[in-house]
């Protein structure tokens, strides 16, 4: 935990980070701060085998832990759980009032060109909406998606694959919004099973797509935090 400074690890007294089926950040009192692997689910799905989720692994060690929010099975990268229903309502306020400043780290297809604008940054503004006859996939839908921002800049480029390496930051918190976004203006995101073609999938291993930073007051002091992980490809 710390004030918009490098990042600090606050344990409970004999814990290492890496505790049994999940790796641990920062834990007090009143939240936990988790680095969710891809491949695992962030909360328990329909059917006996997807029980095993990080959730249900966290409350095992810490049985108080609430779920705040999730990340899709095949992103990896930062999650905050809550302590109590007090401090769950909470952080679920700030979610709410876009008071978390959250971050991404996704490689697309192609070579997508830096915007001129201060700081490099883009936006996307595409409404998305389920897309019933295939479900879970969303679409894009302009009559009766809802209202959907994403901002974007370019870290780097790789010309041999060719490839963009993005740094991403949602103002609005669809589900699938960041792949069906990049996916809309022809940059999907390598990788991904849902919304690239076979070509895009074989080209890595898993969703290149990394939840990397989260900043946020913390509910009980009101101390602004931040934390970071580094997308592991």
């Amino acid at each position: 935990m710390m004030p918009a400074g490098s990042p600090q690890n606050h344990y409970p007294a004999g814990h290492a980070g890496l505790l049994p089926g999940f790796e641990l950040l920062h834990a007090d009192a009143g939240l936990l701060v988790l680095n969710k692997p891809a491949g695992l689910l962030s909360v328990p799905g329909r059917g006996e085998d997807k029980q095993d989720c990080l959730s249900t692994r966290v409350q095992q060690q810490y049985p108080d832990a609430l779920v705040v929010h999730r990340l899709d099975m095949a992103t990896s990268g930062l999650l905050l759980m809550a302590r109590s229903i007090a401090i769950q309502r909470a952080l679920g306020a700030l979610f709410e009032r876009r008071q978390v400043d959250k971050r991404y780290v996704a490689v697309v297809d192609g070579e997508l060109s830096a915007t001129p604008v201060a700081g490099g940054w883009g936006l996307i503004d595409l409404p998305i909406a389920v897309d019933w006859p295939r479900r879970p996939l969303r679409v894009i839908n302009a009559e009766g998606g809802k209202a959907s921002q994403t901002r974007w800049r370019v870290l780097a480029h790789d010309a041999a694959v060719p490839s963009t390496r993005l740094e991403l930051a949602p103002l609005t918190g669809r589900s699938h919004q960041l792949r069906v976004h990049l996916q809309a203006i022809g940059h999907p995101i390598l990788g991904d099973p849902l919304y690239g073609d076979a070509a895009v999938q074989a080209r890595a291993p898993r969703l290149l797509l990394h939840a990397s930073q989260l900043d946020f007051a913390h509910p009980v002091s009101g101390e602004m935090l931040r934390f970071e992980s580094a997308p592991p490809f």
